[in-house]
């Protein structure tokens, strides 16, 4: 990898870069990162691909974590401008969510506002776990959400 800080300004893109090299040359997974800095995994991943902002103290933790440049700290601290380059996605397992969203998207909407009545579930203030539940027909993977209930709002 070109030594960017010494070459040309260093993007955001350039320290996702740099964290994806890093913990491949680690061998560490999202979750050993994210004890390191002392948040989710799910979060930790997010704000690593630049799709949330580190606060200022975890984006220095990252950057002592994963050996990145000082420059890195800064960029990490921004606030993201997110944007998706395609509107379906063509990977299987980014794509079955997407299917599930679609699928099920009017059911949960559906169910939210029955229960809370007319209203979004956050994804600011909101939680996200993956985990991995043994089974004896395959294992099974388990994905929690857990969002505040913003009520909509009528002036």
């Amino acid at each position: 990898m070109k030594d960017l800080a010494m070459t040309e300004t260093m993007t955001r893109e350039d320290v996702t870069a740099m964290i994806l090299s890093a913990k491949k040359q680690t061998g560490m997974t999202w979750e050993q990162i994210a004890d390191k800095i002392g948040m989710s995994p799910v979060w930790t991943h997010s704000a690593a691909m630049g799709m949330n902002a580190f606060p200022a103290e975890k984006a220095k933790l990252m950057v002592s974590a994963m050996g990145l440049p000082q420059e890195a700290e800064s960029l990490l601290s921004e606030s993201p401008t997110k944007i998706w380059t395609q509107s379906v996605p063509t990977d299987p397992c980014i794509y079955r969510f997407y299917e599930i969203v679609g699928v099920y998207g009017p059911t949960l909407k559906a169910l939210i506002q029955e229960k809370f009545g007319d209203g979004i579930m956050s994804a600011i203030d909101f939680h996200m776990s993956v985990t991995r539940e043994e089974n004896p027909k395959g294992d099974r993977v388990k994905v929690e959400m857990s969002g505040k209930y913003l009520g909509y709002n009528s002036w």
